[in-house]
């Protein structure tokens, strides 16, 4: 079979997938046959496919705050995610977080300024999607919205916390659902009221230890956003807090940014296999994230890649199987590999992943097939306290 062929073959595969595009488990019909031999241009042209019928994801930018305060000052890359770069780079949506530093939190006043921090950083990520990119975007609610904006060919924008911080009553996490939130970072790296995280414990003078694990706080606050049809971002805290999530929780989770600790020991940010296994066990999805830092002790970061992210997204894929991976880049927020630095050369990823043999069902699956299974889970359980 030439090459040509092949292409026309696998973009055929596509058509018979484009019917059954949102159902999470396929028919079998796209079989493995190893990486295919083709020209640099054929791998992009199938890869361009790929992308019309994927519903693609990225499930972590911190660009609401560049896009918000561009006064500031910041010591990584920015405007790395626009709606026109997602367009060129066939990427469909992304989960655009709202971001809280850790502050006290047993000081009354400073989670009250976080919430009201939150809230309104919330309101105005808002309004400058429906108010001044509606042309080109719009902000999804469910996974029903998801499917129309694709359909209507718009950016598909997802609200998000990242940083548990601003949640100082159940009645928050209430209110922050109406607006539209459909995850949050429980913690950020550091302990807060909720649980710990990933870093060590009194790493600044104001956090006692917490135990390591959720509060008991904690528990009430994943259980309501269960309830609430909030997934749970299990990203950034620690193993032990990993531990008490996954003994509580009644549906799915997601690590929204997090890559391989068996590739880069060094992060404890960064995932043990068994912290892995224990996310799939629970039908979650681990995305992995593009942090040059969290990828390789390669230095300087130049060298880094996308032959080395994608080293962790196969170990997953290795570990778990290819329904509990995905991509969550931490663009405008220290993410970023060479040939991946930005939201307009997702094809590229796409690309190194059919060189390594994967099929069009475990691209669709690994692009937004994963997350929406999680997403839709969580909806469904939430459906009945309603």
């Amino acid at each position: 079979m030439t090459n040509m062929k092949k292409i026309i073959c696998l973009i055929s595969i596509l058509g018979l997938l484009t019917c059954n595009l949102y159902a999470q488990d396929h028919c079998g019909k796209c079989k493995r046959s190893g990486a295919l031999n083709l020209t640099d241009k054929e791998y992009m042209a199938l890869a361009d496919s790929i992308h019309k019928v994927a519903i693609s994801f990225d499930t972590h930018v911190d660009t609401p705050t560049y896009t918000l305060h561009p006064e500031g000052r910041y010591t990584v890359a920015k405007g790395q995610v626009s709606f026109e770069l997602m367009k060129q780079g066939g990427q469909d949506g992304a989960f655009f977080a709202i971001y809280l530093d850790q502050g006290p939190w047993q000081n009354s006043k400073s989670l009250d300024s976080a919430y009201q921090w939150c809230h309104g950083e919330l309101q105005m990520w808002k309004d400058y999607v429906n108010n001044s990119h509606s042309d080109k975007a719009g902000i999804a609610y469910s996974t029903d919205d998801v499917y129309r904006l694709k359909k209507e060919g718009k950016r598909i924008v997802v609200l998000c916390i990242e940083n548990g911080y601003p949640v100082r009553t159940l009645e928050d996490l209430d209110e922050f659902a109406k607006m539209g939130v459909k995850y949050i970072t429980l913690s950020h790296n550091t302990p807060n009221q909720i649980c710990d995280g990933s870093r060590y414990p009194n790493t600044y003078y104001w956090y006692p230890k917490t135990g390591h694990g959720l509060s008991p706080f904690g528990e009430k606050v994943v259980e309501r956003m269960q309830q609430l049809g909030i997934m749970v971002d299990v990203s950034h805290i620690s193993s032990e807090s990993l531990v008490d999530v996954l003994k509580i929780i009644k549906a799915p989770v997601l690590a929204s940014h997090s890559s391989c600790k068996a590739l880069k020991p060094s992060q404890t940010r960064n995932l043990t296999d068994d912290e892995i296994r224990a996310i799939a066990a629970v039908d979650g999805v681990i995305q992995v994230g593009t942090g040059r830092f969290f990828l390789s002790d390669d230095l300087p970061y130049y060298k880094v890649g996308v032959e080395v992210l994608a080293n962790h997204i196969d170990h997953i894929k290795n570990l778990v199987g290819y329904r509990h991976v995905g991509l969550g880049t931490d663009f405008d927020g220290g993410g970023g590999v060479i040939g991946l630095d930005n939201s307009s050369q997702m094809k590229n990823l796409t690309v190194e992943l059919l060189k390594r043999g994967w099929t069009v069902e475990e691209l669709i699956a690994f692009w937004g097939g994963n997350l929406l299974r999680v997403w839709k889970a969580c909806e469904d359980y939430a459906a009945q306290f309603k």
